[in-house]
């Protein structure tokens, strides 16, 4: 239980007054409650004519001691009860009784239903902070923790993992709060009755209650196994969605059928064992119930038929029924115990999400930069992933403002995570990056981003309209903004033939798009944002000859007035670059301009005597 009550420590707090309002309506349900069937009493005596309506009361003034208190309340309620028999008759005071019983137990009704309406609140709103929680540190984590996590387990615990703290954690939640105030004004209530039986009572609980510990101590692994088998389906259809294209060129459908239905019986299984154990909680703890009560009867009743017992038998009758009904809190709380272990396991994976370190931290109090106003240097840098083998070993590169240059070198020698490194997707971890000789760590992380702009080789396109696309992370762009950016990246021709023009959808990732107008339309979101640097990642490699023709012409016109980092495997588009570095294993082995390095016959040669070849 420690671990929940940290768990409602990190999310109950921006909700305590729905708690405080829910303690005082149990409360209140309880008094009720207890205060009911305490009319049992007087009706038993009336029903079966027992000695104590014929008994004669006087009323006794009320001294506020622990001794008399009970005695003169017993006494003066037997009083009243005594008078209504004398003016209306048993018959009527029976009706009296039944009226009061039925306001009782409407006041009861009524304050539970306030206390288990007034907690919904309360975990709807965890269940959504959680959510948001979640999706807030996916926004925010570096590229480097998604390499290493499968995208389907990320969804996997935004959704089931969830839904099951939902389920298992916040709806235990009442339950958490009504039942201690239950059990503890029942049992108040049963030791002012008969504290013997009480005591009997008590030293039988532990007993039953270390049963039902025993079954529910596997709960939280097993159930922590079925949530990463669930998780592991989802990745499973998250690659098939992704992949679709080549399951269907290599008639893998069959291959790729079976595997999926291997992580679903495996699934199947895991949440089968959980689901046989917590459903044992409720015939468990109703048998257990039952045997107490049982126990508890045979005691009291060889008291009374002894004619030791301090009570009789109406009051034995009204003990037992409190007695009986501690049992269904006393149940709640077994079935709670069920519960919380799952929405645990489900709150630890996702703990790995929102615990996660994120290593790109900004400083306290950093610089703010608006432009680029001289130049971009890359002093000494070196990199790699998680201290394994160096991508990067010891680049230097300097790029003035407006110029362009370009990064060419076979696959894996390190460009794209060159290039990333300057907005920061990936810290450097030797050497520095220097913006107008300011270390990129000590400047705005927005800042800094807001003077970049990116198009990449695979144009990330969003479920929404053209216009919606282009505008992405631009605010209060204007139609005629967006217009003309279309028209500089060659796109406003293919939007305006499109059904409804710019507020076109063009579905999941563009998929109702070519290749070449998913590429425009990325160029002319570059293009509205009118960044300070450009990268261009491999920007053309994917298109055909014309698509190829278009969208080069449309970076031309967007590189003209700024800094671009572009990396090519084509060498013919940039080979009118101001400077060319060649990669070869995380080094730079050449550089120079397109002829420069042709004359020096080394690797560059070789790139672009295969590529005419």
């Amino acid at each position: 239980m420690k671990e929940f009550f940290q768990l409602m420590r990190r999310f109950v707090s921006p909700y305590k007054k729905y708690v405080c309002w829910a303690v005082v309506l149990n409360i209140l349900s309880a008094v009720f409650n207890v205060f009911s069937f305490s009319l049992l009493i007087p009706i038993l005596n009336i029903l079966f004519k027992t000695n104590a309506q014929e008994k004669i009361y006087q009323y006794m003034d009320w001294e506020w001691s622990v001794d008399s208190l009970k005695e003169t309340a017993i006494n003066n309620f037997y009083y009243y009860v005594n008078q209504l028999i004398d003016a209306f008759g048993p018959s009527t005071t029976l009706l009296f009784l039944g009226l009061f019983l039925a306001g009782m137990t409407f006041l009861k009704t009524a304050c539970y239903f306030g206390s288990t309406a007034v907690m919904v609140p309360l975990r709807t709103g965890i269940v959504r902070d959680i959510r948001t929680m979640v999706y807030s540190k996916v926004s925010y984590l570096p590229l480097g923790f998604f390499s290493e996590e499968r995208k389907g387990d990320i969804i996997a615990r935004m959704s089931g993992d969830v839904a099951e703290i939902e389920n298992s954690i916040t709806s235990s939640l009442d339950m958490l709060l009504k039942n201690p105030i239950l059990i503890i004004s029942y049992f108040a209530t049963l030791m002012i009755i008969s504290w013997q039986l009480t005591v009997f009572t008590i030293l039988v609980l532990p007993t039953m209650g270390w049963l039902m510990g025993k079954i529910g101590r596997k709960l939280k692994r097993q159930s922590l196994e079925a949530q990463e088998k669930w998780g592991e389906t989802m990745s499973q259809l998250e690659e098939t969605l992704g992949g679709l294209r080549v399951i269907k060129a290599f008639t893998a459908e069959e291959k790729m059928i079976s595997r999926f239905n291997k992580c679903s019986n495996e699934y199947r299984d895991a949440t089968s064992r959980v689901s046989i154990r917590q459903a044992l909680a409720h015939p468990m703890s109703e048998f257990l119930g039952t045997v107490l009560i049982v126990f508890v009867l045979w005691f009291g009743g060889s008291l009374i038929l002894g004619n030791n017992s301090s009570i009789d038998a109406s009051t034995f009758i009204y003990y037992m029924v409190i007695l009986y009904s501690i049992i269904n809190p006393l149940k709640d709380f077994s079935k709670a115990s069920y519960m919380i272990p799952r929405g645990l396991a489900s709150m630890e994976r996702v703990d790995k999400i929102l615990k996660a370190p994120n290593p790109i931290v900004e400083k306290a109090n950093p610089t703010h930069l608006s432009a680029l106003n001289e130049e971009i240097r890359f002093n000494h840098i070196s990199f790699s992933y998680n201290g394994q083998t160096q991508v990067l070993n010891d680049i230097n590169l300097r790029i003035q403002k407006g110029e362009t240059i370009a990064l060419v070198g076979q696959s894996g020698s390190g460009k794209s995570t060159l290039v990333d490194l300057l907005p920061r997707f990936h810290d450097v971890q030797e050497g520095e990056i220097l913006i107008d000789g300011i270390n990129i760590k000590d400047v705005s992380i927005s800042d800094l981003r807001s003077l970049i702009g990116y198009v990449n080789q695979e144009a990330i396109l969003f479920n929404d309209s053209f216009y919606n696309n282009i505008t992405f992370g631009v605010e209060n762009a204007t139609k005629e903004q967006v217009i003309e950016a279309a028209k500089i990246a060659n796109a406003h021709e293919f939007i305006m033939e499109s059904e409804q023009g710019y507020d076109t959808n063009i579905g999941d990732r563009g998929c109702r798009l070519s290749g070449g107008q998913r590429q425009r339309i990325s160029i002319a979101r570059a293009i509205l944002k009118n960044p300070a640097i450009l990268i261009l990642d491999e920007a053309t490699s994917a298109l055909d000859t014309e698509s190829e023709r278009l969208v080069q012409e449309a970076l031309e016109r967007l590189m003209k007035t700024r800094t671009t980092i572009a990396i090519a495997h084509r060498l013919s588009t940039i080979k009118n670059a101001d400077q060319i570095y060649v990669l070869y294993e995380g080094r730079i082995v050449e550089s120079g301009k397109h002829e420069e390095l042709l004359a020096k016959n080394g690797y560059y040669k070789r790139l672009n005597d295969m590529q005419a070849l």
